[in-house]
């Protein structure tokens, strides 16, 4: 039995998320196990590092499966790549140790929120960004952002209703910063806002409710200091709105 680690992209927007499901077969994590079973002629189940939700694009996402098979890793790649979709695509094959676990073995990950801030619409942006065209006050952002970086428990900011499982997570950096969206990249207009999160581990819906907050602080709906007071109270009610899920992009997963 041999353990491969894949390495894939997608974009999420017509599929119901990562999990499978009963109801559908429209998942990112059905459609890998139908493929790998046809092609092994077994039943492969696949595990990935997280669950992304609905709609949501995944840049490095890393799942493993194990087979009984004599295809090389590279005949994986090439097979997969042949019958997926346009919209999945696997862009490394490795086999690894029996003991590697996609989920288990993750040390961190970072994820990606786009928002295009312009007063025109964005044709090439409208899949993969939140638009909005209330100006947004970066410098207040980046201080609301300070807040939230470190070890805390982010129980206000997660939809998550499950109170057995720590909320404690440690973020090791956000980073935000205005930069050119892909529709204005010829007008060289620096008209997107990108929220960069890197940490150890995210809670459901942490990294869009953490975006909603800060940008109602770009809004100067919220003071920056009102993050602080958010994180005591543990409340969701307190925190901002849940964004989008189509502006959310996983970028990275460290092992």
């Amino acid at each position: 039995m041999h353990n491969f680690k894949i390495v894939l992209q997608y974009e999420g927007t017509r599929y119901r998320g990562w999990q499978r499901q009963v109801s559908t077969e429209n998942t990112i994590q059905g459609k890998l196990e139908a493929l790998l079973s046809k092609m092994t002629g077994q039943k492969i189940e696949i595990t990935g590092s997280g669950r992304t939700d609905a709609g949501v694009h995944a840049l490095g996402q890393v799942a493993n499966f194990h087979a009984d098979t004599e295809m090389s890793a590279r005949e994986i790649l090439d097979y997969m790549n042949f019958y997926l979709p346009e919209d999945i695509s696997v862009i490394s094959v490795k086999e690894v140790s029996e003991r590697f676990h996609s989920r288990l073995n993750v040390k961190g990950k970072a994820y990606c929120y786009r928002v295009v801030n312009s007063q025109v619409p964005h044709l090439f942006d409208r899949k993969y960004a939140y638009f909005m065209k209330e100006e947004l006050d970066v410098a207040a952002m980046q201080k609301a952002a300070e807040f939230l970086a470190g070890t805390h428990d982010f129980k206000a900011f997660t939809s998550s209703k499950k109170g057995k499982k720590s909320t404690v997570r440690t973020i090791d950096r956000i980073e935000i910063k205005k930069t050119v969206s892909a529709s204005m990249r010829m007008q060289n207009v620096q008209d997107e806002v990108r929220f960069v999160y890197s940490g150890n581990g995210f809670l459901y819906h942490m990294v869009r409710i953490m975006t909603g907050t800060l940008l109602e602080v770009g809004t100067h709906k919220r003071r920056p200091e009102e993050v602080a007071e958010i994180l005591d109270s543990g409340l969701r009610e307190n925190a901002g709105e849940l964004v989008p899920a189509k502006g959310l992009i996983l970028m990275e997963v460290r092992y």
